[in-house]
């Protein structure tokens, strides 16, 4: 990336930052309701709290805009009922916590209620998840995915403590999740017959098997190649990866704009053993190239698998360098915009064979600073600005996010080196609020 590239990408992520540095102007556009409850990583200060994290663990900003940031995340009642999970609740605030944290050991306290507490959810969610399979039944996508379900918390848990019982007991559940159900004929253990918002429908009568990172086994198959790269001791990991990847491979694409993925399957397709070309989805995270890409390398890299590898590569390549499957991408965001394929490709660049797709992220990052609005209308991570500015960050920067912020979105590598920055305050100046277990 030239300097003036650099430069311009920097400054773009810097005046994000900067209009977002005061709670109360950066949401006077946007009023707290909706996702904006300060304990959502997706729309509220949790996630706007990993912006100042990342900057002040960089240098490029400072400790106090994050503890702000931080305070307002953990003001109240942290909830560990059944809506919480990582990005929502007392696994997002934790999660943010650690991230701050990094290895100063300051937050210890807080972090350990916090620990007790996630566990305490999980635990009693792999029992529900158990219970299910014994039972025969197909899951629910919120059983399973990274935004409710345990793919997610399993994410807080391998990037909090990987040797931790806890972290083992969900990676256990994904493999077996990936094992089949008895007498459930073609269809995948983890096809839900749910529609693609998560509840039954009518246009849904046999619901979907679901590819994507947000809601779909793309999460699973990333969690456990992480955990195999970590060389984690789990029975059955990597023949779990390998099934997952066989029933993607069957449904993967190739046609004149290269190789793709459905971001689901319905049972029409199934029978039919077709997709058809206008099934494409936008090159994002949540359901297209973007996350999907980023899986089948991991897995690629995870099995020794360099055909798998090299095909996600060039299919991440090809997407980058064709204009109108970018210009699909309109928002700015990290889930369905433009922010979420940057950093995607970002990541895919730093562990590929190839040069050619660090080549094409200056002119992404180019085109994702010029469509930031002015003023900002929406400040949130997930689908905002905070995960616009983030992304620019790490182009900008060109180093791996020295938090390792993209842990939530199952893009980071393990990393032994700790963030160089540590948040100037006393280990329990941050005080732990009431958990809401209800």
């Amino acid at each position: 990336m030239n300097t003036t590239t650099v430069s311009d990408t920097l400054a773009a992520s810097d005046a994000i930052a900067s209009a977002l540095a005061d709670p109360k102007t950066a949401w006077s556009a946007a009023p707290i309701e909706g996702r904006a409850w300060p304990q959502s990583l997706a729309g509220g200060a949790a996630g706007i709290a990993l912006l100042h994290i990342e900057r002040a663990h960089s240098g490029r900003g400072d400790w106090e805009t994050a503890r702000t940031w931080l305070s307002l995340a953990a003001f109240g009642e942290l909830t560990v009922a059944a809506n919480a999970g990582l990005f929502f609740g007392a696994p997002a605030v934790a999660f943010a916590l650690h991230a701050a944290a990094g290895a100063s050991g300051r937050y210890r306290g807080a972090l350990a209620r916090l620990d007790e507490a996630v566990t305490a959810l999980t635990r009693f969610r792999l029992a529900e998840a158990h219970a299910r399979i014994e039972r025969a039944e197909r899951p629910v996508m919120r059983e399973f995915d990274l935004i409710r379900g345990l793919a997610g918390l399993g994410a807080y848990h391998l990037r909090r403590h990987p040797d931790h019982p806890i972290t083992r007991d969900v990676l256990a559940y994904l493999v077996r999740l990936t094992e089949p159900l008895p007498s459930r004929g073609e269809l995948p253990p983890w096809w839900t017959d749910v529609s693609l918002n998560g509840e039954p429908s009518p246009d849904y009568p046999h619901g979907h098997g679901n590819l994507g990172m947000a809601h779909g086994i793309g999460a699973v198959l990333a969690l456990l190649s992480l955990a195999i790269l970590r060389d984690l001791p789990l029975d059955g990991a990597g023949e779990a990866a390998g099934r997952i990847c066989a029933w993607t491979d069957q449904w993967r694409q190739n046609d004149s704009g290269g190789l793709w993925w459905p971001g689901f399957i319905t049972i029409d397709q199934v029978h039919a053993q077709r997709v058809e070309p206008s099934r494409r989805p936008r090159p994002s995270w949540c359901y297209g190239i973007g996350g999907t890409a980023r899986a089948q390398q991991l897995a690629g890299i995870a099995l020794k698998d360099p055909a798998r590898q090299t095909a996600a590569e060039n299919a991440m390549l090809a997407t980058l360098r064709d204009s109108a499957l970018v210009e699909r991408l309109p928002e700015i965001g990290l889930c369905h915009g433009m922010a979420g394929l940057l950093q995607s490709a970002w990541r895919i660049a730093s562990d590929a064979a190839t040069p050619h797709i660090a080549d094409e992220l200056p002119r992404l990052a180019a085109r994702l600073a010029a469509r930031i609005p002015d003023p900002i209308p929406d400040p949130e991570l997930l689908d905002g600005a905070a995960g616009a500015a983030l992304a620019l960050h790490t182009i900008g920067t060109d180093t791996a996010p020295a938090s390792h912020w993209d842990a939530f979105l199952l893009l980071a590598r393990p990393a032994g080196a700790a963030p160089h920055g540590s948040p100037p305050m006393a280990p329990d100046q941050h005080r732990l609020p009431r958990l809401d277990r209800r």
